[in-house]
């Protein structure tokens, strides 16, 4: 109990620099006595704590300590190191860290992970632009870039990031966009040009959590079924909660799903093993948007035949 005090002390003053005893003792839950007490083992353990009386006085460290190893359990460096790894597979910064905490502490880990969240084949440029988002947020640089919208429309936008998030097997950013001047969730994919700008901003407060719809998307409940040949699809790309197995080895599934173009688009990424039986109005979307479809290369066919 002791040791974990005196480590919990020490990291205390590792992060405010200089505390007063009754600030320690009111953190740790101690008397002030026994703050005393501490310093002085820190102080004969080789620890450069001191302890100053009086007015303006306090427990400081002497700005040249740095943490020493003895001062982490191996489970900890291990998690240090576990944790940094899974950094660098992201394809953010953490490598040279990695490497200058792993010697400090006695020889890197065995890799325990890999992954690669950029697209097959995408350029080392787009794999980079994780560490420049990562760069904004941390120092709050905003980012300039263009965003091409659903309506295949291209717009210049500054944003003042705030997180990086993963969902349904895509990364977004979400910021505070100046353009719309308010929170917005952008799709990594469909950002171009990104770039660090100059100066900083101040945070807005927490990103609001997205609506389940998706980012910045309309949405309704909707009730698809689907071919038991879309099985590998529906089990990867909807939870368990939302699926329901029919009889004949298909499955009904309850969602709440973007409205408009785009969700009627992805309805049809599934081809002719998905039927939408609710609402009417994204049925008739799809429909339509089929309808299209047939237009476009039934008149390619009749001219090749002529």
């Amino acid at each position: 109990m002791k040791n974990s005090r005196l480590f919990g002390l020490l990291y205390l003053l590792l992060g405010r620099g200089d505390m007063t005893a009754a600030e320690l003792a009111v953190k740790l839950e101690v008397s002030e006595r026994t703050i005393r007490r501490d310093v002085d083992a820190l102080s004969a353990a080789g620890v450069p704590v001191y302890m100053e009386r009086g007015r303006g006085g306090g427990v400081r460290l002497l700005p040249e300590f740095v943490l020493n190893r003895s001062l982490l359990t191996p489970g900890e460096r291990d998690e240090i190191l576990s944790a940094l790894q899974a950094l660098r597979v992201t394809g953010a910064s953490g490598g040279e860290l990695l490497e200058r905490l792993g010697a400090l502490f006695g020889g890197i880990q065995q890799p325990w992970m890999d992954a690669d969240f950029s697209d097959w084949g995408s350029s080392p440029a787009r794999r980079g632009d994780f560490e420049l988002i990562r760069r904004a947020i941390v120092e709050k640089r905003p980012l300039g870039f263009r965003y091409a919208a659903q309506d295949g429309g291209l717009s210049e936008r500054v944003v003042e990031p705030a997180m990086l998030r993963f969902r349904g097997m895509s990364w977004y950013l979400q910021g505070w966009c100046r353009l719309r001047r308010g929170w917005r969730v952008f799709k990594l994919s469909r950002m171009e040009g990104l770039r660090l700008l100059d100066g900083q901003f101040t945070a807005r407060g927490e990103a609001p959590e997205p609506g389940v719809s998706g980012p910045g998307m309309p949405a309704v409940d909707a009730v698809l079924r689907f071919a038991p040949s879309a099985a590998y699809r529906v089990l990867e790309e909807f939870e368990p909660r939302q699926i329901e197995r029919l009889p004949d080895g298909g499955f009904l599934v309850r969602v709440r799903w973007p409205a408009g173009s785009w969700g009627a688009g992805y309805v049809l990424g599934y081809g002719s093993a998905v039927e939408v039986l609710s609402p009417p109005a994204l049925a008739m979307r799809v429909r339509e948007e089929a309808a299209r479809i047939v237009e476009r290369y039934g008149g390619a066919h009749a001219a090749a035949d002529e």
